[in-house]
């Protein structure tokens, strides 16, 4: 039994402005932005939704299969993937684009500017969720508008359980299409933005929409996060970080965390909770894929932060 994350695989372009967005950006000029930060920081990372929650499950000890869709470009990608012992069988390489490009700036705040070419993304409809891969969950996390959807019908139709996570991609939706997830969805997952926004889209309250799946998520980063479920709301501290050197990819890690958690039949208070420092260990870390731990030291910081075990 194992987890299929449907979602982008991404190169990330990551580079650190030493200074604050806010300095330099004239709120009464907008309208005629013309900006240039200067980035002596930067690096190229392995990144992408699929790949950055396949990582971390990783980490933890599962083994989960990506489905996503690649570009000519993905060589250097699929030998990571190879020495994480991660299976490249569900990526299709689509050979007349290139791989997903994630642009991010962050500053001194921790403020984010990203561009995003969606390259072979775009194409994520090619695939389909297997009928005999032994899937006992799933996740459809920001991807192509099309792939997402088909995705998410697939998992409802062969009854596998799901959460649904549009991330970024929330925007690419109607409100029909948005319920349509929410109907189709065991588990829906959003960051306090997301919710909002899901709110203004759907005209539904956090409660309301929370009744149509069997817990809604929503993080809320030093805040911690909340669970709505079963008619209560559960609220999970956060994790204390030992340093805080990039926020990129601590979404993705906290719902690796979430997977984990729901896989191994977890409490939600302790799926959360393992959720949370997945993201605090993350933050600890440059790029989206460059930490690690063993589950023994996991454990440990586990009981350091909520003095409890799991």
């Amino acid at each position: 039994m194992s987890a299929l994350i449907c979602g982008s695989m991404a190169y990330d372009t990551i580079m650190v402005f030493h200074d604050k967005f806010k300095n330099h950006i004239l709120p009464e000029k907008v309208h005629i932005l013309n900006v240039c930060f200067l980035v002596p920081a930067m690096r190229r990372e392995y990144g992408g939704c699929a790949g950055n929650i396949a990582y971390n499950m990783k980490l933890l000890g599962e083994s989960p299969s990506i489905m996503a869709t690649v570009g000519h470009d993905f060589e250097p990608y699929s030998q990571w993937l190879c020495l994480t012992g991660l299976s490249s069988h569900y990526i299709k390489v689509v050979d007349d684009s290139y791989t997903g490009q994630a642009y991010i700036t962050t500053d001194e705040d921790d403020n984010q500017i990203t561009a995003f070419h969606p390259g072979a993304m775009n194409s994520s409809h090619l695939n389909s969720v297997p009928v005999d891969a032994d899937i006992s969950i799933g996740i459809v996390a920001p991807d192509g508008k099309e792939g997402m959807m088909q995705h998410a019908a697939e998992f409802a139709e062969l009854k596998i359980p799901f959460i649904f996570d549009p991330g970024q991609g929330m925007p690419m939706f109607n409100s029909e299409e948005l319920l349509k997830f929410m109907e189709q969805a065991t588990w829906a997952i959003f960051n306090d933005y997301e919710s909002e926004l899901m709110q203004k889209y759907t005209g539904l309250s956090l409660e309301q929409l929370a009744e149509m799946v069997e817990a809604l998520i929503i993080t809320r980063g030093d805040k911690g996060s909340d669970i709505h479920t079963g008619g209560r709301c559960l609220q999970i501290p956060s994790a204390k970080p030992k340093s805080i050197s990039d926020p990129t990819g601590c979404g993705d890690a906290y719902r690796a965390g979430l997977l984990y958690g729901l896989m191994n039949d977890y409490s939600w208070e302790e799926a959360g909770r393992i959720a949370s420092l997945m993201g605090a260990i993350k933050i600890e870390h440059h790029g989206t894929q460059n930490h690690t731990f063993s589950m023994e030291e996991f454990k440990a910081r586990y009981y350091e932060n909520f003095g409890t075990s799991f």
